[in-house]
């Protein structure tokens, strides 16, 4: 999967992440892209060290479950970074 593959699956995956969990979350959709970015990169090597299964193909389920899961733990982490300045 090429760059822009990338930024298209962080994006979304990082818009379903900020969906599926309540709360004001802030940031804008570049803090969503890199939530995203990050956040399949995490899900790809938890499941090919765990399930053995990675994020190569733009169009697998696989790949966007574990993206928006992914996503999902970086976006808790990050609130609990962020939410004690506050």
């Amino acid at each position: 999967m090429g760059i822009i593959g990338w930024i298209i699956l962080g994006l979304i995956a990082g818009a379903i992440a900020k969906a599926i969990k309540p709360g004001n979350q802030g940031g804008g959709w570049i803090a969503t892209l890199v939530l995203g970015v990050v956040g399949a990169l995490l899900g790809g090597w938890i499941g090919s060290a765990i399930f053995g299964v990675g994020v190569s193909q733009f169009w697998s389920l696989s790949t966007w479950l574990l993206a928006i899961g992914g996503s999902l733990i970086v976006l808790i982490v990050w609130g609990f970074i962020t939410g004690k300045r506050r």
